[in-house]
């Protein structure tokens, strides 16, 4: 059985975090974990006891953005793929981008997009969203 892809997704709105959630643990290719901040996401990733394959982040988030989160993701997992979500237009997706995120993309967000963006990330190591252009 191959083993299913690690996915953590931070997002501080609740209901948006729920659909993720939801959205992603019923596909069996992914093993999904969630915070609703930056912080409780670093705590997690410092865990160690898990590598996560991606993160899925909200850019504009309290206690650690996610552009901080980005910044430390990259240092503590270099190969983990990251996407980050905005609704705050194109400044955050900027930082975000010069944090180093392979993918932003602006809300309000299509599930079955995301997750098709998320799976040529996964599955094609050189894969950033400038491909689909």
């Amino acid at each position: 059985m191959v083993q299913p892809f690690r996915l953590l997704i931070v997002e501080d709105d609740e209901d948006i975090l729920l659909s993720f959630n939801e959205f992603f643990s019923a596909l069996p290719q992914y093993e999904v974990e969630t915070a609703t901040n930056g912080l409780d996401a670093l705590k997690i990733l410092k865990q160690g006891s898990k590598d996560f394959h991606a993160l899925i982040t909200d850019l504009v988030m309290p206690n650690i953005s996610g552009v901080g989160l980005i910044t430390i993701t990259r240092k503590l997992s270099p190969d983990t793929r990251i996407i980050a979500i905005t609704g705050w237009g194109d400044h955050p997706g900027a930082l975000a981008s010069e944090a180093a995120a392979d993918m932003v993309l602006n809300k309000p967000i299509d599930l079955f997009e995301i997750e098709r963006f998320l799976m040529k990330l996964l599955t094609n190591p050189k894969s950033t969203r400038q491909d689909e252009k």
